[in-house]
Order: C-alpha cells, then sequence, then structure tokens
C-alpha cells in the first residue's frame, strides 16, 4: 500500500528532464554506443557513411534507453528496497509508472522508425531482439528466475556491436558474432564484482543474485573461470585474422590486468576488492574496443 501512495503523490511538474534521462541510464547506453561505432567501423575498410554513422548509432540509442527505462519500470518495487536505487525518478514519485510506460514506447518507437527508414530492416529487427531480450525476457524473467540470471541475459547486452556492423553492411558477419562473445564472455566477471559489493541491499529482495544463494566465495570462483573464458575469447579476433599485433598486444595486457583482479578478489580480503575489480571491468572493455578501433586503421 505504501508503494501505490508514492504513485499517488506523483506530479509531472516534479520530474525535470533529468529524470528522464537518468532513467535512460545514460553511461551504460554510452558504453553501448561505444561498441556499435567499433562494430560499424570494423565493418568497413575506410570511413563509415555519415547518415549511417549519425542514424544507426541515433536509433540504437533510443531503442537502448528504452529498455533502459523498462528495467527502471519493472524493477521500481524493488529499487524502493535497495540503498544504490531508492533515488531513482519512479521510486522517488518523481514519474509514475504511467509515465515511464509512455515515455519508453515514444522513444523506442522513434529509435526503431529511424533504423527502418533511414538505416535497414535487419539492424531495427536486432535492436528490436535486443530490446525484447534485455527489457522483457531479462527484466521481466531470468532476473528473478535463477541465479545464473547474468550470465543466461548477458546476450542482449551484448549485441550493440553487431547492430552497428549490420548498420553499415545489412549483414550478420562472423567477425560482428565474434565481438558480440567478447562482451557475452565480459558480462558475468563485470557483474558479479557488483553483485558481491551491494550484496546486502540484493539480499532484502527477491532477486536470487548469485553471491546471496551461493555465497562470496563461488561468486568469486566463478568471477576468475569467467576472467579465463573472456581472456582466451579475446585472442580469437586475432586468431581469425580479424585483428593484427596491435590487438593482440593490448587484449595480453588488459586481460592481464582483469586477471590480476578477479585473483586479488578471490586471494584476498580486502573490503574493496569487489568494487575495484568492477571499475576496471568497465575501463577493460572501452580500452579493449579502442584497440580493436587502432588496430584496424594501423
Amino acid at each position: 500500500m505504501a508503494d501505490v501512495s508514492i504513485f499517488k503523490q506523483a506530479d509531472i511538474k516534479k520530474a525535470g528532464w533529468r529524470d528522464y534521462y537518468e532513467m535512460c541510464k545514460p553511461r551504460v547506453v554510452m558504453m553501448m554506443i561505444l561498441t556499435s561505432l567499433v562494430g560499424m567501423f570494423l565493418a568497413v575498410p575506410g570511413m563509415v557513411p555519415m547518415d549511417i554513422l549519425i542514424w544507426g548509432n541515433l536509433g540504437i540509442a533510443l531503442v537502448a534507453s528504452a529498455g533502459a527505462v523498462v528495467n527502471h519500470l519493472i524493477d521500481h518495487q524493488v529499487d524502493t528496497i535497495m540503498q544504490r536505487t531508492i533515488k531513482r525518478p519512479i521510486p522517488q514519485g518523481k514519474v509514475s509508472p504511467a509515465q515511464a510506460l509512455m515515455f519508453a514506447l515514444g522513444i523506442c518507437v522513434l529509435g526503431m522508425a529511424i533504423l527502418l527508414f533511414l538505416v535497414n530492416p535487419l539492424c531495427a529487427w536486432l535492436t528490436l531482439a535486443s530490446f525484447v531480450g534485455y527489457a522483457i525476457i531479462y527484466t521481466g524473467f531470468l532476473k528473478r528466475a535463477t541465479p545464473q540470471n547474468i550470465v543466461i541475459g548477458g546476450l542482449s547486452g551484448a549485441m550493440p556491436p553487431l547492430l552497428g556492423w549490420s548498420a553499415v553492411s545489412g549483414t550478420i558477419d562472423p567477425n560482428a558474432l565474434l565481438l558480440v562473445l567478447i562482451i557475452f564472455a565480459w558480462t558475468p566477471p563485470h557483474f558479479w564484482p557488483l553483485a558481491i559489493h551491494r550484496k546486502s541491499d540484493y539480499a532484502k529482495t527477491d532477486i536470487p543474485m548469485l553471491p546471496v544463494t551461493h555465497g562470496d566465495s563461488l561468486t568469486k570462483l566463478h568471477t576468475l573461470l569467467y576472467t579465463i573464458i573472456m581472456c582466451l575469447v579475446t585472442i580469437l579476433p586475432y586468431l581469425t585474422g580479424m585483428s593484427g599485433p596491435v590487438y593482440l598486444a593490448s587484449a595480453a595486457a588488459l586481460g592481464a590486468g582483469f586477471l590480476y583482479y578477479s585473483l586479488q578478489l578471490m586471494f584476498t580480503n580486502k573490503p574493496r576488492a569487489a568494487l575495484t575489480t568492477f571499475r576496471y571491468s568497465i575501463l577493460y572493455l572501452i580500452l579493449l574496443f579502442i584497440a580493436l578501433l587502432v588496430d584496424h586503421y594501423l
């Protein structure tokens, strides 16, 4: 009943553009657009056509933002419990669930229209599939169904390089799928350290995160094992001839750093080891994809 009363008080005048912007998870979307951009540039030997570069990334960003808003909407009751999320616009009563839904539908339709009419249908439908995978299947079902939620649901979040590649080429290329595989392998060791750091928050909810259901030790072991898998997967662009020695050296150095933090998380009791590992994982992915781009043009 308390939750309902919050939204009876919601007033559109209280919501500013920053509240809607926050629901779009801009930092996450920016990382997605970085990997989409790299996918675009790797799809061509020279420059990406400017119209595809602009409209493709705008459309992908809008649909990805819509998925983030739906995530806020579905999780708004959980967000009122967790310290990390209690100040989000919906739990604070600044934006009502109905307003959030209309906003998500509006930017999703706009993004899809841009991709369908100004890019190409394949990119549009792949982007919609990514939206459904994240907003509906992962957030609405998988997240609460299994401790392996982030592993299974990670595929939708790994799609942006393929979306960017398909925007330029109109095809599903094996090299683009390899980029998807890299992010898919990166997602568990990226997210599980955060889940460890926020274990007490997740313990208050009905979300079966691995540290809550199976403990920190097993989660740390899984993080280390997936880090090793990820490091092996990142070598594949070099082995397939997609990338050269500059990328290989970068992937090896960055992977060694990730492995160091995962080992530190596994075998030490430093209080901030989980948060440090999580933060490095973000830097890791950014630098890895920049290395792919630099290597492509050398």
